[in-house]
């Protein structure tokens, strides 16, 4: 509702009108630029409602596939994505934006196209698979923000069907269900004439983080204020738990017109972005 962004759908077809290449996905770009008087602000660049994919390739074992889309004022995407055996994968991700897009940009100091060249991270995909991702994920660089969401895209495409075989991204994978650690309550002893049960402890709770006071101001004024405390719950081979600290932490980030970024970093590797 708030971001208003149009879904883009790319079905490239070979010399015999078969589909070689299908990408449909949603995408949004959060951009930091310099205005005229000096301050940085963050801007939304959303897709319009006309997209073209000008310069889209195919490719083949030689040559690199490529999506590429125009939309608005002089932007543009693309990817590149290479076949290696038996997979695919993203290769580079090519965003240009247009400062003389007033709408998007209207006070930007510097004027004119700028590109930002990032490398995709993305694992390789099995050919005759189509990647899939529900959930939106990130890529950052450069001063921008390139967020992503619904993603259906297949390269190198066989026999002009898209397959029904799906490759999910991590962000759609759902995280099993923390172990609860045992204590006295869950866990149940068979007894004996002779011997007593150890007695079992109860993992020590962790406790509720500090509340901090986060602000950023644009110029002589303050433009984002949160007072929070943050915790951050990590799945991996066991739950991990994070209290952030308010005493270590900096704020980061940037107002504009319609929209603020609040960058926190606790110095011990932990970003948060909101």
């Amino acid at each position: 509702g708030f971001f208003q962004s149009y879904a883009v759908e790319v079905d490239l077809k070979d010399s015999s009108n078969a589909t070689c290449l299908y990408a449909d996905w949603m995408m949004r770009f959060l951009i930091t630029y310099e205005s005229n008087n000096g301050d940085y602000k963050t801007t939304t660049l959303n897709l319009s409602s006309s997209v073209t994919h000008n310069g889209s390739v195919c490719g083949n074992d030689t040559q690199a596939a490529l999506v590429a889309v125009q939309f608005g004022e002089g932007h543009s995407w693309s990817i590149n994505i290479t076949k290696n055996n038996e997979t695919y994968q993203g290769d580079f991700i090519t965003l240009t934006y247009n400062t003389n897009d007033t709408a998007v940009f209207p006070d930007a100091k510097r004027k004119g196209p700028v590109t930002v060249l990032v490398k995709d991270s993305s694992r390789p995909v099995q050919l005759n698979t189509v990647y899939v991702c529900h959930n939106s994920f990130f890529i950052e660089a450069e001063n921008t923000t390139q967020i992503f969401w619904n993603v259906t895209m297949q390269a190198f495409v066989q026999n002009g069907t898209v397959s029904k075989k799906e490759s999910r991204c991590p962000a759609d994978t759902p995280t099993s269900a923390p172990t609860v650690p045992p204590t006295v309550a869950n866990v149940t002893t068979a007894s004996t004439t002779t011997l007593s049960p150890a007695p079992t402890t109860a993992p020590k709770p962790v406790e509720n983080p500090d509340t901090g006071n986060y602000s950023l101001k644009s110029g002589n004024k303050t433009c984002f204020l949160a007072t929070v405390g943050l915790q951050l719950n990590v799945s991996q081979d066991k739950p991990l738990l994070i209290n952030i600290n308010p005493k270590t932490t900096i704020a980061d980030g940037a107002c504009g017109n319609t929209t603020a970024t609040l960058k926190l970093n606790d110095g011990n590797s932990t970003l948060i972005g909101f």
